[in-house]
């Protein structure tokens, strides 16, 4: 048996022993994500309300990120092909089960890149979805629906993917913003009017 299903099995047992905390691991495992989207709202709101450039270039590109990712995500997954614990052994616990591959974790994957795209508007958001990040992966192997390295994989290429992207598009989407920048569209990323958002625009 290999360290990580015997860390799988461990969590398993106190899912086990844990009647009730189904319900609730359960919810936040399947709809947590909800938790993600009002946080990347928040990272857009912070960048707005602040009318930062540099900052709502990543507040822009938090959610882009998230989705590459994820889109990233399924060949990796479909090449690795892990099955499940759910499917692979008998002898646990399950509250949840999917059939596709395990490996990364989608649900990780998201969470992570979320979390780096929002550590690059505001530090003290990233902590907040780090905090949630490492619950969601907590909560994908209480329900038994990944192994630990499953969701561990999952965090790492997420924020990887996120920072890396967040590196190569920040230019286009620099000009992006500067072309928005006077239009009416600029309600979208200040909350200072025309004038702030030429003021903007020479900014980036």
């Amino acid at each position: 048996m290999t360290t990580d299903t015997r860390i799988f099995y461990v969590i398993n047992h106190f899912a086990r022993d844990t009647p009730w905390l189904h319900a609730i691991v359960s919810g936040y495992a399947a709809y947590g994500v909800v938790l993600f989207a009002a946080l990347l709202l928040a990272g857009w709101w912070t960048a707005r309300s602040d009318a930062d450039p540099a900052r709502m270039v990543a507040a822009a590109w938090a959610p882009l990120g998230m989705l590459a990712a994820l889109a990233v995500n399924q060949p990796v997954a479909a090449v690795v092909n892990e099955v499940r614990p759910c499917q692979a052994l008998h002898d646990i616990v399950v509250l949840h089960c999917n059939t596709d591959p395990g490996f990364p974790s989608d649900h990780a994957v998201m969470a992570g890149a979320v979390t780096a795209g929002l550590w690059l508007v505001r530090w003290r958001l990233g902590v907040l979805a780090a905090i949630a990040a490492a619950v969601m992966a907590f909560a994908r192997v209480y329900i038994g629906a990944h192994y630990p390295q499953d969701v561990v994989a999952g965090l790492v290429f997420g924020a990887m993917v996120s920072l890396g992207g967040y590196l190569l598009v920040r230019p286009l989407l620099r000009r992006v913003l500067t072309a928005l920048s006077g239009t009416p569209l600029s309600i979208l990323f200040t909350t200072q009017g025309t004038d702030t958002a030429v003021t903007q625009k020479k900014s980036l």
